[in-house]
């Protein structure tokens, strides 16, 4: 079996965000996935999830981040319409605050239910909710090579994008605790590091062949090759609560994946963190998130998270404004000023005591992120 890498021929960008679909009077989780499904009228971009309070807004395949910004924009406007006339609400964090996993409904579809048979308990627990950002690649063996060096940049996206200090009622102590949780698939968390796209494709056929996957869809990683896309996709980030954020994290991760690209295209070395560090990094990030303090090399040298973040910004500068996503990067600036949504939760429950605040909050976020149509002001 050969896997076919379906090369792109421009840094193409494709969003995945995975949306709560809440209750406005109990601020609860609530199974409207079916419903919302049944009315939408562009089924391509609104699909469904593991459990029936999840639904999943993707855009096109984009030239940009203009381009996103604008379907991001028109189409969550039209859900936010569809779920008013429905009774929903929405938000775009990492957990939910308060509702249990047993309570949730699980999507009727074969895949799902094949997962939740082969996994069990962690699979049931996967109540969480994440951003993925496609962004297009020219060849495999270009691919495996970013692949292998974006895993050094695991805790930057992650600890920016931290949105899950909260899982069934509890204080995790985490600022995401959804990676906690998605690391507990046997096909989740962080990647192999892989020589080139042959070994990939060994790897995939073997998994294929003992039965651990039916195919390379299966395989979750934080960062991933997506053969039939052409793409790698960074699968690390927690929901981010605002538009604005959505869109800052997505250009962080273009101008990222273009960046190494352009260094291999130069023949250049790219960095590879040693997998201990790469590890214990991502531990840092999901529980103190920007507040970390990072392990930078083989002697165990620290330095906080937000150096390297900023550090990180500048290097980007250049492909950026080659991009057109310069003014979005720089926004990633304004998020580690304000601080990731973890904060802002725990503040808003520090002052009220309430969880169903803390859901509103993030709820109001969302909703006041998404310009309203000039239409809708006439």
């Amino acid at each position: 079996m050969r896997i076919h890498f379906n090369e792109s021929r421009s840094p193409t960008v494709g969003v995945e965000v995975e949306l709560q679909v809440i209750d406005p009077k109990t601020k609860n989780l609530v199974s409207g996935a079916p419903r919302i499904l049944e009315r939408v009228k562009d089924i391509s971009h609104v699909k469904s999830e593991l459990i029936e309070s999840t639904v999943e807004l993707n855009t096109d395949v984009c030239d940009d981040i203009a381009v996103v910004r604008t379907e991001l924009t028109d189409r969550l406007r039209s859900l936010f319409a569809l779920c008013d006339a429905l009774g929903y609400e929405l938000a775009a964090t990492g957990t939910h605050p308060f509702s249990r996993w047993a309570e949730q409904e699980i999507t009727d579809r074969e895949r799902y239910h094949l997962l939740v048979n082969r996994c069990q308990w962690p699979a049931r627990r996967l109540m969480i909710f994440g951003l993925h950002v496609h962004v297009g690649i020219e060849s495999g063996e270009k691919a495996i090579a970013i692949f292998n060096s974006l895993s050094g940049y695991i805790p930057h996206l992650l600890a920016l994008s931290a949105s899950s200090p909260y899982f069934e009622g509890e204080e995790t102590g985490l600022a995401s605790c959804r990676v906690k949780i998605f690391e507990s698939l046997p096909t989740a968390g962080l990647p192999y590091r892989l020589l080139n796209w042959a070994e990939f494709q060994r790897l995939m056929i073997t998994l294929v062949n003992a039965k651990a996957i039916e195919s390379v869809r299966e395989i979750w990683w934080d960062i991933r090759p997506h053969p039939d896309f052409g793409t790698v996709e960074v699968r690390i980030c927690d929901g981010l609560s605002t538009l604005d954020d959505i869109i800052a994290m997505t250009a962080m991760i273009q101008a990222l994946v273009v960046w190494l690209g352009d260094q291999y295209d130069e023949g250049s070395y790219l960095p590879l963190q040693p997998n201990w560090i790469v590890r214990e990094n991502k531990w840092r990030a999901s529980r103190w998130a920007l507040d970390a303090e990072m392990i930078v090399d083989e002697e165990g040298h620290l330095e906080p998270l937000v150096e390297g973040i900023d550090r990180l910004i500048g290097s980007l500068e250049s492909v950026s404004r080659r991009l057109g996503c310069h003014a979005e990067l720089m926004r990633v600036r304004d998020m580690m000023t304000k601080g990731p949504s973890y904060a802002r939760q725990r503040q808003v429950y520090a002052e009220t005591g309430d969880f169903r605040q803390v859901v509103s909050s993030v709820v109001r976020e969302l909703r006041e992120s998404v310009p309203v149509a000039a239409s809708q002001l006439e």
